[in-house]
């Protein structure tokens, strides 16, 4: 009877020690649930308040990695110091850019004023060619002003607002030339002696964390290399491609066009519709016939280097969704503005191969392309 009393006690008194670890568990998973809520909300109002200058900073970063890059191969092909080559480096890139100006920039700038010009009447054009019908009227009316349209509200209308993101930017050269100068100096610097930064970065992450923080910081950099270098190569066979697609056809303005497209492709997918717009609104201005082949001359041109092109380039690159990137588009230029568009793409490319490298490949028995049926017929009797 007395053993059966013990044994009764030692239950009772192993309760309250089961019941501790478990509290202790959901008191530590509670605290990791607030700890990954209070991270989040500081990185979204750190976005918030200081989108610019984090934009700056990144320009600044995605210069140096170009500047490092293509010195670590001017180094290894002619066997010279690392701070010699980047001093090479940005002093061809220097050259060549004052070498264009010299000999193009009068023919360029002429083109760009005239773009303006073209655009604004092509546009008064438009307008009034659509109020003469009803749908076309209907889309008046209802259009904010911002985009053409008569409806009330901020900005100003299409024909400027597209005239001057060609020409307009030079109405505030004095800030954009500040904004470029403190990103190519602080990108120079950056170059110069990359370990001191990035070394710095990891100091400020926990001992135990700085290993997987060093393989992270590497990968996103690799990656900006490869994306954009491939993108730079992508957006020159655009713009030669529009170029001469747009003289063959005999669009005036054929020059500074292709150099619109070519810039404008660094932005994927948004980029394109924004490239083709002003070439399409000009040929128009030489009729119907020119304006639809136009419209197909950059669609054949997006098509080849949507499934051709950027797949050759970008083969090294972390892939990037379309929908993900138009989303990261559309997140990054409403908090960021004009900045955050521009820089969505590489920086989302950055972000996917961190995630890609900080995290576990899924199982095969766990992927869904096979539920979902979008994985190839060949492959569905692959457990």
């Amino acid at each position: 009877m007395r053993s059966t009393d013990y044994r009764e006690r030692d239950k009772m008194s192993d309760h309250p020690s089961d019941a501790a670890p478990a509290a202790g568990r959901e008191l530590l998973q509670i605290f990791k649930i607030l700890r990954f809520t209070l991270i989040v909300t500081l990185v979204v109002l750190a976005l918030w308040l200081l989108g610019d200058v984090l934009m700056v900073v990144f320009a600044a970063t995605l210069f140096a990695v170009i500047l490092h890059g293509l010195a670590r191969i001017l180094r290894d092909k002619a066997r010279i110091p690392y701070q010699l080559a980047v001093g090479l480096v940005a002093l061809i890139i220097l050259i060549a850019i004052g070498a264009l100006f010299y000999f193009s920039g009068p023919q360029i700038s002429d083109q760009f004023v005239k773009l303006k010009a073209a655009l604004i009447t092509q546009y008064g054009q438009l307008r009034s060619q659509m109020g003469t019908s009803t749908w076309g009227q209907f889309a008046l009316d209802h259009l904010p002003k911002s985009l053409g349209g008569n409806e009330q509200g901020n900005g100003s209308s299409l024909g400027a607002g597209l005239a001057n993101s060609v020409t307009g930017i030079l109405s505030s050269a004095f800030g954009l030339l500040g904004t470029i100068a403190v990103i190519l100096i602080a990108g120079l610097y950056f170059a110069l002696s990359p370990a001191i930064y990035v070394d710095g970065m990891l100091r400020l992450v926990p001992e135990g964390h700085r290993p997987a923080a060093r393989k992270l910081v590497l990968t996103a950099g690799t990656t900006l290399w490869s994306w954009t270098i491939g993108q730079a190569f992508d957006m020159l066979a655009v713009g030669l491609a529009s170029g001469i697609g747009l003289g063959f056809l005999g669009v005036p303005l054929a020059m500074a066009l292709g150099v619109v497209a070519g810039l404008c492709n660094f932005i994927p997918y948004i980029g394109a519709i924004l490239g083709a717009i002003p070439a399409v609104l000009i040929a128009l201005s030489q009729g119907t016939r020119t304006g639809l082949m136009v419209a197909g001359l950059y669609c054949v041109i997006q098509f080849l280097e949507g499934n051709v092109l950027a797949p050759l380039i970008q083969r090294h690159a972390v892939h990037m969704p379309p929908a993900l990137a138009i989303l990261a588009q559309t997140v990054f230029g409403t908090i960021l503005g004009v900045p955050g568009l521009i820089l969505a793409s590489p920086l989302t490319a950055a972000l996917l191969a961190i995630g890609d490298t900080a995290t576990a490949p899924l199982e095969a028995k766990m992927r869904t392309g096979k539920t979902m049926g979008d994985s190839p017929l060949a492959h569905d009797d692959v457990d």
